[in-house]
């Protein structure tokens, strides 16, 4: 996969927060959600409330055609293909590549037959200072669900 698909509106945002020097940590406390969750929102996976799309319109430069656009109901996890070509997203593919299996194990482990929800879940990215040089940090932080019948 050469390029993540992404939206016309998508495209806007990514060039309207460069052009104004506006960092998505910014927009976050703007409209009072987590970085994480903004770009994602942003990036067409969470819709936005009438409030936060016309904040960030309102930050970016955007129509109101785009605030509208940002409070639709979205089709999320909607990467094309197998393994993605970008550095950083094939990373974490390859992490849960390996890493994946072992951790499924360790959850059915500590708490029985279930899975981490992604939609009660919370996601942060932080840096971590290291002589070796500095740590990514990222934490995901879901509810367990447990299958019952």
């Amino acid at each position: 996969m050469a390029e993540l698909p992404q939206s016309d509106l998508t495209k806007r945002i990514r060039l309207a927060r460069q052009a104004k020097g506006v960092t998505w940590a910014e927009l976050a406390e703007r409209i009072g959600r987590p970085p994480v969750w903004t770009v994602a929102a942003l990036f067409g996976q969470h819709p936005l409330s009438a409030t936060e799309a016309d904040t960030v319109a309102e930050a970016l430069g955007l129509s109101a055609d785009d605030a509208r656009e940002l409070q639709l109901q979205p089709y999320r996890g909607t990467l094309d293909g197998g393994a993605p070509s970008d550095p950083t997203l094939y990373r974490f593919y390859e992490a849960l590549s390996v890493y994946g299996p072992a951790v499924k194990e360790l959850i059915h482990e500590e708490f029985g037959d279930g899975i981490m929800s992604a939609i009660n879940f919370t996601l942060s990215v932080e840096r971590r200072p290291d002589p070796d040089g500095d740590r990514v940090v990222v934490t995901l932080d879901g509810k367990f669900l447990d299958y019952r019948w």
